[in-house]
C-alpha cells in the first residue's frame, strides 16, 4: 500500500482520529533510534580490484585516442 493510498484512507477518518493517527506516527518515529551518519571515507578502496594490472597512463591515453 502506498503512502497516498494511506492518506486517502486517513481522510475518511474523523478529525480527532486523524489527529490521533498523527500523534501515534510522531511517537513511533521518535522512539526509533537514529541511523548512524555515514562517511564517504567508508567507500575508500571500493572496487579497486577492477583496476588491478591496469596502467593508469595507458588507460588515459586510450581514452584520449592517443
Amino acid at each position: 500500500m502506498s503512502v497516498y493510498e494511506l492518506l486517502e484512507q486517513a481522510k475518511s477518518l474523523e478529525q480527532w482520529q486523524q489527529k490521533e493517527l498523527i500523534m501515534l506516527l510522531v511517537d513511533h518515529l521518535a522512539s526509533q533510534p537514529p541511523k548512524p551518519k555515514r562517511s564517504l571515507r567508508e567507500l575508500r578502496g571500493l572496487g579497486k580490484e577492477i583496476w588491478e594490472g591496469v596502467d593508469a597512463q595507458e588507460y588515459i591515453n586510450e581514452l584520449r585516442g592517443k
